[in-house]
């Protein structure tokens, strides 16, 4: 799954280098934020390996190419206007954009068409040169056509381009959004497992386009002394005294202005570089992970330049595990706040990361469970730590009886909540799932899960122990009733039983001539309506783990 990820991280790395440095000044990254992300590939949820491969492909891109970040369905179930622009394009955004997408929620549909609307028009696309990522596992579900969008957008815009990341879609699914980058001269790369990923960066590497060739260097005199085959031929280190960093490691050059800062951008190149520069003041910036330095240096013509750059860092491994002696956990957080930066940097599973020298905070998120430790790290030093959360894995289903099948459909629902009530009487909700076979990680505590099938609700109270597996069965008490109703426009379940002003409590309602719902064991009266306003009322008595059938006709 690592090399998944990374893969994926160069892809989409591959693709800005395409855009960002060749042709187009700013991007608006759209990140697909809707509850199918939590869907998993080897093990590992979508959201996950997305988050981290933007981190990943965002420290590689330059400081001053200008980023923005938007993501659709993150705030609200069902809604095709839940799309926002969280980072406005700028430079130095990198940072922001890794925040917004550790701290997304996926929960909601596909608005994707609107989102790149969105985008372009926050780019200007109409008036300057601009590119849309956008990064999607699903198709549109809020009536958008992504076709005719790229047409609108090529004919209006300024060299505007919409690069698109297929990622879990089928080659079928690929196809109908494919053509939002090929209306508009994009790319479209298929991401549906490692090898797939891997054709899509051949492919998009052919595509690109060549670098212009160096011209010929101009004639030596007879009598000039042989030119060095480099002059800039930096080191850097870990700590004073340590062995140079040799891979892993980037080199990022900068034109230094006159009072020492930052100019125009030169390169960037990685490991062992050897190279030329031209004679001039430059900054050189050694990245080596979460660690960076820099250093001025003026080069003339003739001489050779060896600068060694001390990061004055160390090497910090976390092993996250849920328990004493239980394995670490793959998806488990690390989020790690180390010397002199703003917004932590998060890591999944087993982290191995090199850091600034000093007190390091590490926090650890295991489902519900957290526990946070500083750590203090040395210059050329190695700390090995395993940190457990102190969590108990909990796996819920819903059964229609006990003993009986198991609940498996759509319509299924799973909410914890603390035993202890508040004062007010409401007790605190710590996680949902959806779907049978719903995972929980929680600290020891006593909890209440309410169950959900349709509209049958069960409460059952657990207690949880730290590193003990348990598997939560929960009885329902309910039966399915299936309703026919030929002609109709809507067909409505309500309570047998009137209230003391003679009306009964809606339960739920379909607009079709078909409805399937689990219903708590009962009597239930069942209302089929027509467009004409007719109606037609049977009532129905649902017996715990059968299946009734009605006609209301």
């Amino acid at each position: 799954m690592a090399g998944l990820a990374q893969s994926i991280a160069a892809a989409i790395l591959l693709l800005w280098m395409t855009t960002l440095g060749l042709a187009a000044d700013r991007v608006v990254i759209v990140l697909d934020a809707s509850g199918s992300m939590w869907a998993q590939i080897d093990g590992k949820p979508k959201l996950e390996i997305a988050r981290e491969s933007l981190r990943t492909v965002l420290q590689s891109v330059p400081a001053d190419k200008e980023i923005g970040f938007m993501a659709y369905g993150h705030r609200e179930k069902g809604s095709c206007e839940d799309i926002e622009l969280i980072v406005p394009p700028q430079a130095g955004s990198a940072a922001a954009v890794s925040s917004a997408a550790d701290n997304l929620k996926f929960i909601g549909k596909t608005p994707l068409t609107s989102a790149v609307r969105q985008a372009a028009e926050a780019l200007k696309y109409t008036e300057d040169k601009a590119t849309v990522i956008l990064i999607t596992d699903g198709l549109e579900t809020c009536k958008g056509d992504p076709c005719a969008l790229g047409r609108e957008l090529r004919a209006a815009g300024v060299d505007f381009t919409v690069n698109v990341v297929g990622f879990g879609l089928t080659a079928d699914e690929g196809k109908q959004v494919a053509c939002l980058a090929d209306n508009t001269g994009g790319k479209y790369i298929q991401a549906s497992d490692e090898k797939a990923l891997q054709d899509a960066l051949v492919e998009t590497i052919a595509a690109a386009p060549a670098p212009a060739p160096e011209p010929a260097p101009a004639p030596q005199p007879a009598a000039a002394p042989e030119k060095p085959q480099f002059n800039f031929m930096p080191a850097v280190v870990l700590a004073e005294g340590g062995d140079p960093v040799t891979d892993g490691n980037s080199w990022e050059i900068h034109k230094a202005k006159s009072d020492g800062t930052r100019g125009d951008y030169v390169t960037t190149e990685y490991g062992a570089y050897k190279g030329n520069l031209e004679p001039g003041d430059y900054t050189i910036v050694a990245r080596y992970g979460e660690a960076g330095t820099e250093q001025k240096i003026t080069v003339e013509a003739g001489q050779v330049y060896k600068p060694l750059l001390t990061l004055n860092a160390g090497t910090l491994i976390i092993h996250p595990r849920p328990s004493e002696g239980a394995a670490v956990a793959d998806g488990a957080a690390v989020v790690i706040a180390y010397p002199g930066v703003d917004t932590p940097a998060t890591y999944y599973g087993d982290t191995k990361v090199v850091l600034p020298a000093g007190d390091q905070k590490v926090t650890v998120r295991i489902g519900q469970g957290e526990v946070t430790e500083t750590i203090p790290l040395t210059a050329g030093k190695v700390v090995d730590k395993d940190i457990v959360v102190g969590v108990g894995h909990v796996v819920a289903n819903a059964y229609y009886i006990s003993g009986g099948d198991k609940a498996d459909g759509s319509g299924i629902g799973f909410k914890v909540f603390k035993a202890k009530k508040k004062i007010d009487g409401t007790r605190q909700e710590v996680a949902y799932a959806y779907g049978p076979d719903s995972k929980f990680d929680l600290p020891p505590d006593d909890y209440v899960l309410t169950a959900t099938v349709d509209l049958a609700v069960v409460e059952q109270p657990f207690s949880v122990k730290a590193g003990e597996h348990q598997d939560l069965k929960i009885a329902i008490n309910a039966g399915v009733l299936a309703i026919t109703a030929p002609g109709a426009s809507k067909i409505e379940i309500f309570d047998a039983k009137k209230d003391i002003n003679g009306n009964r409590k809606s339960l739920g309602y379909a607009y079709d001539e078909k409805y399937q719902a689990a219903l708590p064991a009962g009597d239930y009266a069942v209302v089929s309506e027509k467009l004409d306003n007719s109606s037609k009322e049977s009532t129905v008595t649902i017996t715990a783990g059968e299946r009734a059938e009605l006609t209301v006709q």
